[in-house]
């Protein structure tokens, strides 16, 4: 498809509702390993769980080879094979989505956008969902994904530059694919670069299972706010640089800044930046 072919998709848009049940919240917490007590009605939905609801429930049938639902409904019938989660940012506004709420996702294609990088031609499209329950607007998310070519025989990841090593808040995550499977699960992502070892390594190029970005990105938050527990976020953004593989522990580091906002990062099991980001707090 040429350029001009994929802006006609800018503007697209499409709307889900769903009802925020408990349980979601009670199986992210086990996943997390945190000890919280169970969620009740009324109790706020914590920043990004709101990925626990509106899931693509695509017919088996219409999934494509990466296990993801075929391109061409919602999103462009992009031609590059990979598929990758390249970053998010988030604004809260008004009250959160709660236990109990009926809730409304307005979804819309905000831009479609080609770059080259050094692994060849990659598109990003960024994604705009709205989101609303009996109290009003509660998020509005800018979700960017990368499409690039498919891996070259003996390609490599680049080596990640050395993250930062003055956190004021560090978490270790040992991810392995119990973890990679329970966090797909709860989210209904088919994506087989995180579960499929045969196809991740002989098909995508990858040397192991990757761990979600989306679980990256949870990771910083929670260890932020957690940290900061009498301040409610009024922002979040970030972004992924490399990947993470399943196997050997990274760390979730978090540093406090002069401002009042909070500098997220994850650090690779050899000390690599692989996402950064950043909470404001109100």
């Amino acid at each position: 498809m040429s350029l001009e072919e994929f802006a006609k998709w800018i503007g697209r848009s499409r709307t889900m509702e769903d009802l925020v049940t408990p349980f979601p919240m009670r199986a992210l917490t086990a996943t997390l390993d945190e000890d919280d007590p169970d969620p009740k009605a009324g109790d706020a939905l914590p920043p990004l769980w709101h990925w626990l609801y509106f899931l693509e429930a695509a017919r088996q049938s219409k999934l494509g080879p990466d296990g993801h639902a075929e391109r061409g409904d919602f999103l462009p019938p992009v031609p590059l094979p990979r598929r990758m989660w390249a970053g998010s940012r988030f604004r809260f506004e008004g009250e959160p989505l709660a236990v109990g709420d009926t809730a409304r996702r307005v979804s819309r294609i905000k831009s479609i956008e080609p770059k080259t990088g050094s692994t060849g031609a990659m598109l990003f499209v960024t994604v705009e969902h709205t989101l609303s329950g009996p109290r009003g607007a509660s998020l509005v998310e800018d979700h960017d994904i990368v499409y690039r070519e498919a891996a070259r025989p003996g390609e490599q990841p680049r080596p990640a530059r050395p993250a930062p090593t003055d956190a004021t808040w560090t978490r270790t995550v040992r991810p392995d694919p119990a973890l990679l499977f329970r966090f797909s699960a709860l989210t209904f992502n088919g994506h087989r670069i995180h579960y499929d070892q045969p196809y991740v390594t002989g098909v995508e190029g990858y040397p192991g299972l990757i761990v979600h970005g989306p679980l990256l990105g949870m990771l910083q938050i929670e260890l932020a706010r957690r940290s900061n527990p009498h301040r409610t976020v009024r922002s979040f953004e970030f972004r992924a640089l490399s990947p993470v593989f399943a196997g050997p522990p990274f760390t979730v580091q978090a540093r406090g800044e002069p401002d009042g906002s909070v500098t997220t990062w994850i650090a690779d099991a050899n000390g690599g930046l692989a996402q950064q980001g950043r909470v404001d707090f109100r």
